[in-house]
């Protein structure tokens, strides 16, 4: 028989041999697939970049998917990929009569993996500062792609990958899963069907940025590629507070850096600007001025919109002494962790996650009758994401609604930056008049790497 050529994928050959199978040869059931398991040659071949936190969440996740199968994980820290390894195929060794499976590929270098021909389609769960290059390297390489939040680490690199992930076909989920939670659908259809009337001002949690910073240089751990950890990034020294070798105790560790990332605004605030700008019914746009605080004049980050809105990054709690608090809400009351608090005219609506949901008065909630089974809440946000590689259909998380809500996020950073009001117009996607502000849209990158 002949080798499989470089464009033949394991999955094919599979598909095309399987009806020439005869006796006395025998099919396993886990390889015809059992227990509502689809056979291996139907399954989704996914890769795993990046084993932290979050990475080792979703290879837990994606291992409980039926319709998936892991066959290659990644990471520059030597043990956090053999031990991802380890995990999957004692997962897959499981559901195997033998008790065995031999079947993960591990690699330290992300363009081995997408050379892969038996990888689908990737998680990215790296830095920020890998995010875009990442994808842009999947998306040429033949991949479907989910990429953790932020999408990005600046505005130019949001709107690169829009860009060839339009241009190569490609199937791609953003991280900002709460677009496929019940309680944030039913929110934000509230909100946009006018059950508060005019929305005046959405409050969040989680403000604050980050500057640069220096740490000294520490020993390199034996395991760990330092430089391809740093990749696009500007060169730091190692230094264990980046990049803890071993199992990850923190899901950003690094982000405190501004090379990095963006620090609150952009790990944790980015769920919420994007409630935000689901309900607004602004996936497409943007805001039109930010505004960092200033003693005296506006006490939080505050974003305006063309509309009028104003969207404010609170903290914990509303001020009384300094914001409105709407009618009938409890000042001590938590803005919820990566939630939203949308004020309208004619009450308000509080949404966040593990089914959080309350309305003044009560019955705003009740402004859509039969709403549960006019839009029903996605099966999850990877089925998702899985689902739409089958049917090349749109991820309720695509690319440019995952670079919106990004670009959100980054403005702020931006504001706290310069120290000044800044006027940005959403459609050249470019501050006003202001050539400084306007630098910061995106960031050289180290050689050789390229967008």
């Amino acid at each position: 028989m002949p080798l499989l050529s470089a464009r033949r994928t394991r999955r094919e050959f599979l598909r095309t041999t399987a009806a020439a199978v005869v006796a006395p040869y025998v099919l396993t059931s886990t390889a015809l697939g059992a227990a509502g398991r689809p056979p291996a040659s139907e399954r989704i071949g996914i890769g795993c970049i990046g084993i932290g936190v979050m990475g080792q969440g979703h290879v837990r996740h994606c291992l409980e998917l039926p319709e998936a199968q892991i066959v290659a994980v990644c990471d520059v820290d030597r043990w956090r990929r053999e031990h991802a390894k380890a995990a999957v195929e004692a997962r897959y060794a499981e559901q195997r009569p033998g008790g065995q499976f031999r079947g993960c590929e591990a690699y330290n270098d992300l363009r081995d993996l997408l050379a892969c021909h038996d990888v689908d389609a990737v998680l990215i769960a790296t830095g920020d500062r890998w995010h875009a290059l990442a994808t842009s390297l999947a998306v040429q390489a033949g991949k479907d792609v989910y990429c953790e939040k932020p999408i990005s680490l600046t505005v130019r690199e949001a709107r690169a990958m829009v860009e060839v992930v339009q241009r190569y076909g490609r199937v791609f989920q953003g991280g900002l899963q709460q677009r496929s939670s019940g309680e944030f659908i039913k929110a934000c259809d509230l909100v946009r069907a006018g059950a508060i009337g005019k929305v005046r001002v959405v409050y969040v949690n989680h403000p604050g940025t980050v500057g640069n910073v220096g740490l000294p240089a520490e020993p390199v751990p034996d395991g760990l590629d330092w430089d391809l950890w740093l990749g696009p990034a500007p060169w730091h020294p190692y230094n264990s507070r980046f990049h803890p070798y071993g199992q990850p105790s923190h899901v950003v560790p690094w982000h405190f850096c501004r090379d990095f990332g963006g620090g609150n605004l952009t790990s944790n605030a980015v769920h919420a600007f994007d409630v935000v700008q689901w309900g607004l019914g602004m996936d497409e746009g943007g805001p039109v001025e930010i505004t960092p605080p200033e003693p005296g004049e506006v006490p939080v980050l505050t974003y305006r919109y063309a509309s009028g809105v104003l969207l404010q990054v609170v903290g914990v709690r509303i001020d009384p002494q300094r914001l409105l608090v709407p009618e009938e809400f409890v000042p001590a009351t938590p803005i919820q962790n990566f939630g939203a608090l949308f004020v309208g005219e004619r009450g308000w609506i509080h949404v966040g996650r593990g089914g959080y949901l309350k309305g003044f008065p009560q019955e705003v909630l009740e402004a859509l009758p039969g709403w549960q089974g006019r839009r029903p809440p996605a099966r999850g946000h990877h089925q998702n994401w899985l689902d739409c590689i089958r049917t090349r259909g749109r991820p309720v998380c695509d690319v440019s609604v995952g670079c919106q809500s990004t670009i959100v996020s980054h403005l702020g950073c931006i504001a706290h930056w310069t120290g000044r009001t800044l006027k940005w117009d959403p459609v050249k996607e470019l501050f006003v008049g202001d050539d400084e502000a306007n630098r910061w849209l995106d960031r050289p990158k180290r050689e050789p790497w390229r967008i």
